[in-house]
């Protein structure tokens, strides 16, 4: 099972993928109104490749500094 099926399987929502300063502001704005949140790394190019990722459109940032975005999980707090 990849990364993102456990996450989701534990209970966890993927939001979207954000860098600086979107990233923070998004992260306080979860936690605000209840949520855990939790950041992941973007699969290494290869991976997205293999996998076939799912992300339509320009990947261009993405590829260009990969370490620069995370991906946005979050869930209601508690679980």
């Amino acid at each position: 099972m990849k990364k993102e099926e456990e996450l989701i399987a534990a209970g966890w929502e993927k939001r979207f993928v954000a860098c600086e300063p979107r990233l923070s502001e998004m992260v306080e704005i979860y936690e605000e109104i209840g949520f855990e949140v939790r950041l992941e790394p973007l699969p290494s190019k290869e991976e997205a490749d293999a996998e076939a990722c799912e992300t339509s459109g320009c990947t261009v940032c993405f590829d260009i500094d990969r370490e620069r975005y995370k991906i946005i999980f979050t869930r209601p707090v508690g679980n």
